[in-house]
């Protein structure tokens, strides 16, 4: 395989499909594996678009076949998976890819894909700032606010972990995509390309 995977990792909030957007504009070359999620669809989602949207049943069954290549549970029993499908043919005809994903499954597909896997963590600052973004999204309890509380401290432990940091702070959105344009050119360069 001599494709690349580009996994975005960050806390709830941060950016990240804004990023990813960004990039899908000024790289239309790299592809894009669409997740499957048992989550609900939130207002302006496509089925298709942002991600598979599966019922428990459709995805428990796609555990069962061996089409994953990595899944995890998260946010009050929400499944989100990457299919192999996706992935691998893409890799192996040496296609760039940028996915979003959770911090569970960039370690595991790191772990599986090891050199082909490159990783960019957005952050946007403190928990505060973070709230407010948080909040603006989409309608939630104040039981599932705790919970993206809890998952934003989980997930900026995999800061330190990630090749890149790209902070996407309150008003400095521009600065953000030029900074995540620098890093995928940047990574598509070291690749040879």
């Amino acid at each position: 395989m001599k494709g690349k995977l580009i996994l975005v990792v960050g806390v709830p909030g941060a950016g990240k499909s804004t990023l990813i957007r960004y990039a899908h504009e000024m790289f239309p070359e790299l592809g894009a594996p669409l997740s499957w999620t048992t989550r609900p669809m939130r207002p302006g989602e496509l089925e298709g678009e942002t991600y598979h949207f599966a019922t428990d049943e459709e995805f428990t069954q796609g555990v069962a076949e061996g089409k994953f290549l990595e899944w995890v549970t998260i946010d009050n029993g929400r499944r989100y998976g990457t299919l192999k499908a996706d992935v691998v043919p893409a890799l192996e005809a040496g296609e760039y890819l940028l996915d979003e994903i959770e911090p569970i499954g960039a370690r595991n597909l790191r772990a599986l894909l090891t050199d082909l896997v490159v990783t960019v963590f957005i952050t946007a600052g403190s928990w505060e700032s973070m709230a407010q973004r948080i909040r603006t999204r989409a309608p939630m309890t104040d039981e599932e606010f705790g919970k993206r509380k809890e998952r934003y401290e989980r997930e900026l432990a995999f800061e330190k972990e990630a090749d890149y940091v790209i902070t996407n702070a309150d008003g400095k959105l521009e600065e953000a995509k030029a900074a995540f344009q620098s890093v995928i050119a940047k990574i598509i360069e070291n690749s040879g390309r």
